[in-house]
This record gives C-alpha cells, structure tokens and sequence, in this order.
C-alpha cells in the first residue's frame, strides 16, 4: 500500500468542499462538488489510493457518511461542538473549514463522535418521527380545550378526550354552534388518526427482529416499558461504547456540568450537552417508578430527605441508567439479589 492521503469534508445541503492532502501536510487537492450521490461518485474515481476522511456532524452527515465508507480506509466524523474550539479562527469559510479537520485527522487531534449503523439510524429514525406524533397529538388535544373555553363550554377534563364523552358533549351542549362543532370534530379526528399511527410505528418497532430480543431483556426492569427500552436502544446504540456507568449518566444529560477554579467548584444545572430524547423519556420513566418497584421507591424517599422532588426524580433516573447498562452488558434478564441475614434459633 501507497502513502496515505488524508481528506477533510465541510459539508452543507447543496455543497461539500473537500481538501485532501498528504500526511507531510502538502495539499493534494481543494475545490468543492455538489452534495449528490452521483457527483460524490465521480469525485471518488479521482481520488488517490488509500484514503481517510473526517467531517464534522451535521444533519446530512448520515447519508454522506454511509455512501463513503465502503471506500475509504477510514472514515470518521467529528463532534460539532468540540472541533468548534479546535478550528476556531479570525477568518472562516468553507474552503478553511475542509483544510482545519483534514489537519485535525492527519495529526489525530479530531474529537469523533460515535456514529451507529446504518440500520440503527433508520429505525431510530422512526421512533423520533413516533415523538413528532406524540407532540402533534398533545397540541391538538390542548387546542380542544382551547375551543371550548373561548366559547364558555363546560366541559370534564378528565374525560374530554373519551370517545363518548366527546360525541355526547357535542350533541348535547347548547353552548356549540355549527361551526365551533366542525373545527372540534376536525380535532378529534386528527387525534384518532395521529393515535393510530403512533401505534402502528411502535408495534412495528417492537416486532423487528433487530431489536425484539434486546428491548424484551430492558422491558424486565421495573418501571421500564416499551418506549423507554425502545429510546435506550435506539439512542445508546452499542453501550459497550460507555466504559462506566457514569459516562452513561453523563450522556442521558441526567447530570450538571462542573466549574471549577482555584478552591471554588461550582455545579450547574442540569447540562445541555445531552441526547435530549434519552434524558426526557428517563425522567418520565422516573416520575413513575417509585409506584412501581420498592426498591426505587426507597431511593426517591432517601433523596427527598435530602432535598426536594427533582432532585429525588433524577436520583431515581439515574438508578434506572444503571439498571439498563447492566442488563445490556450482561445481555441478561433483570434480577433483584437481596442479601438476607439468617440468625440459628
């Protein structure tokens, strides 16, 4: 094999510029092509033999990335956030961009980021359009609600969005004009359709023999069901990436950053720098785990006592982490040991 040459990708909707140079750093080539699968082809006929790239992560990373990889003898994608401060400078456009992380691979001085296969995107895909659903269908129940109290209907909270209770409220409120009663059955008729579809995704997800086996194992644990083994599975992708637990915790945004100098630390909230879909389907599982399992309930109470309910909410979150590592780890079912003491009559 030949020297390697290293290439560095800034890539955009309608263009990826690219620099590719050799590991003295002397450039080989610079221009940019047109973000499509058939000029990525006939730009790869021209590139020299082996190659490495590097580009940051970006919305249209996936197909890119999934396109090149038979290719390239290596093909990695930086952490957005981290190559920020790597590649910061005083003048910046596309063409220094693609020259930056070319620097950054050829050094070995890039942040990566994990990227998961090509059949984990797509169906984690799915479950975040699922999430789009479960957000429409709120919206439109709220905005029911909103109907009926600009035009003064009473009406039962708690069972507004029954199918009968919604039919007979229509029929029988004298305060629903005929037009007031066309936009709600237009509501109601987009819940039932979003409530549908958002079923449909989630049993096709369940029944996919890719991930049938795994979620079954985490739906052991307590407190946690099919949406949150789903999420954790689709999110983590391969968890032997985490090589501790509480890298894991780190990751699910279930913890605060720390600021620290001379003898001062400071924790803040809760930080930013998290899968966002992970942190929000814990603590929902969280809120209700201690109703369900004993031993998370003892958790909550002895945290509370400490402080107030967030912070007992998000101590049992981290249980729960903890909980789902292990089990995907050992690629066993949960199971509770309890050291018991026995004392001889």
């Amino acid at each position: 094999m030949g020297p390697m040459y290293y290439i560095g990708l800034d890539v955009h909707k309608r263009i990826i510029s690219f620099c590719v140079k050799e590991a003295s750093g002397k450039i080989h080539a610079e221009g940019s092509i047109p973000a499509t699968r058939l000029h990525l082809d006939c730009w790869l006929r021209t590139l020299p033999q082996p190659w490495s790239a590097a580009m940051e992560a970006t919305l249209f990373t996936g197909w890119i990335y999934d396109h090149l990889k038979p290719h390239a003898a290596a093909l990695k994608v930086a952490h957005p956030l981290m190559l920020r401060a790597i590649a910061a400078a005083k003048k910046k456009n596309d063409r220094i961009d693609a020259s930056k992380i070319c620097d950054c691979l050829r050094c070995d001085f890039l942040p990566e980021c994990y990227m998961t296969s090509t059949e984990i995107r797509e169906r984690r895909r799915t479950l975040r359009y699922r999430n789009l659903l479960v957000r429409q269908m709120v919206q439109t129940k709220n905005k029911i609600a909103v109907l009926l109290m600009e035009a003064g209907v009473s009406y039962n909270k708690q069972q507004l969005h029954k199918a009968g209770y919604f039919r007979e409220l229509l029929a029988t409120s004298p305060d629903i004009n005929q037009g007031l009663g066309a936009l709600l059955r237009l509501c109601r008729e987009t819940v039932v359709r979003l409530q549908k579809t958002e079923s449909a995704l989630v049993r096709s997800l369940e029944r996919d023999s890719l991930l049938k086996d795994r979620v079954e194992r985490l739906m052991t644990i307590p407190a946690v069901g099919p949406i949150t083994a789903l999420t954790w599975v689709l999110e983590i992708g391969d968890v032997q990436r985490f090589s501790s637990i509480k890298k894991a915790i780190s990751y699910c945004g279930l913890c605060g950053a720390e600021r620290s100098t001379g003898n001062t630390v400071q924790r803040t909230p809760l930080s930013k720098q998290r899968n966002k879909h992970l942190q929000t389907i814990l603590i929902e599982a969280a809120k209700m785990a201690p109703r369900i399992s004993p031993d998370l309930a003892v958790v909550y109470a002895c945290e509370k006592q400490k402080g107030n309910s967030n912070r007992a909410t998000l101590a049992v979150a981290r249980k729960l982490v903890a909980y789902l590592v292990a089990v995907d780890r050992r690629q066993k079912d949960f199971l509770v040991v309890r050291n018991e003491s026995q004392t001889a009559a």
